[in-house]
């Protein structure tokens, strides 16, 4: 027990004798798990839009003529060879007919000049949910833009493109961001105990002599490693979570966030940063020790 009591109040000491240093690191440490988490909420919300986007695509096969059952028949048989999808509907063309009526609404009076069949037949393909990425998307689409009859197929292309590479970069963003914090808090919390340690040198030189352990002397260093990476990631998430309910704050209403159902990280996550802060911290704290504390 006494050794512990030691050990906090070497720790109190050292974080006083260097509170500057002590502060720029914290804020860095935080800072950097706020650029992190920041980018890594975006990219968990834009997967969980993708997964819920997903869910509902599917391509549109417009035809030329209706088809008759028989050739309903075959054309279902020939886009499961390509694979197995989870709907195949045909549109007839009053029924699309009747849907764009629908769409306008109070405007439909628009098409009462019209001609109820000037609309083409089409055939809707639901595939399957293991059929998300693009380029499976891509080659499912060239495949039915070959059925017989065809005039061309409709998925959003262009929207299903710049969502995946948006996705896409991202996940470079979050990547280059998480080796910024591991670059950044493995420095900054080296640089801090390797001041302490220059100016406490000759201290812990005599307390060697008089016979304090490895362990007594180092302790305390590996403290401040462990307080920072707990308190800047703390700190950072506490930051993020701020943020997060200001937007939600702010934007709520009718918009793009309401497109999709807006999250937080799950405790689990929150949690996971802030230990890996915490070992890239400690880690960093051992690394100066090893290097200049020759004991």
């Amino acid at each position: 027990m006494s050794f512990w009591f030691t050990v906090i109040r070497q720790v109190g000491r050292n974080l006083r004798m260097t509170w500057g240093s002590q502060l720029m690191t914290l804020l860095t440490v935080s800072l950097s798990v706020l650029i992190f988490a920041f980018f890594y909420l975006i990219y968990t919300n834009m997967l969980n839009l993708g997964h819920k986007l997903g869910d509902d695509l599917s391509l549109i096969v417009y035809l030329e003529e209706e088809p008759g059952p028989e050739l309903q028949q075959q054309l279902i048989n020939k886009i499961n060879t390509f694979d197995e999808v989870e709907e195949v509907r045909f549109v007839s063309r009053a029924e699309a007919f009747q849907r764009f009526a629908d769409q306008l609404g109070k405007n439909q009076d628009v098409l009462n000049e019209m001609p109820r069949d000037f609309l083409p037949p089409s055939i809707e393909v639901l595939p399957m949910k293991n059929l998300r990425s693009l380029n499976q998307v891509k080659l499912f689409s060239a495949y039915l833009a070959r059925l017989p009859g065809t005039i061309k197929v409709q998925y959003g292309q262009d929207w299903v493109e710049r969502f995946y590479y948006f996705t896409k970069l991202l996940s470079i963003v979050v990547l280059l961001s998480g080796t910024l914090l591991i670059m950044t808090t493995i420095f900054m919390v080296a640089y801090t105990i390797r001041l302490t340690i220059l100016g406490r040198q000759a201290e812990l030189e005599l307390l060697k002599l008089v016979g304090a352990t490895n362990n007594y002397i180092r302790t305390p260093f590996l403290l401040e490693g462990l307080l920072q990476g707990l308190l800047g990631s703390s700190l950072g998430i506490a930051q993020l979570y701020i943020l997060y309910q200001w937007i939600k704050l702010r934007f709520s209403g009718p918009g793009f966030l309401n497109v999709f159902e807006l999250s937080f990280f799950p405790p689990s996550v929150s949690l996971t940063i802030i230990g890996v802060s915490i070992l890239l911290c400690t880690m960093g704290s051992y690394s100066t020790m090893q290097k200049f504390l020759r004991i």
